[in-house]
């Protein structure tokens, strides 16, 4: 079955240097959904260490529960945050929403 729509929850506004916690969940998709976050139409790799481009971030992607957690926020965090949930039979995106840093 293919993902509904997932439910994303973005906070609006973080200070620096606080955490932040970004949620995307669905609940139709068979067999179980994995996540991924995209800030502003960019991939936000999973994986922070081994890519050049995100080693400065301190954020962790659980592509599982969907949970994007940054760990302590940087003005360069502020973006459009949306997320797409996949399995075998599509893939469904939550609109994009925005967090201000």
């Amino acid at each position: 079955v293919k993902p509904m729509t997932p439910r994303c929850t973005v906070p609006k506004a973080v200070p620096v240097g606080k955490s932040a916690s970004l949620h995307c969940h669905e609940n139709e998709g068979y067999p179980k959904s994995t996540y991924s976050w995209y800030r502003n139409s960019e991939p936000l790799s999973p994986d922070t260490k081994s890519n050049a481009k995100f080693q400065n971030s301190s954020y962790t992607v659980n592509p599982t529960t969907g949970t994007l957690v940054f760990h302590a926020v940087h003005k360069g965090d502020t973006g459009r945050y949306s997320c797409i949930a996949t399995n075998d039979a599509g893939f469904a995106k939550c609109e994009e929403q925005e967090m201000e840093v």
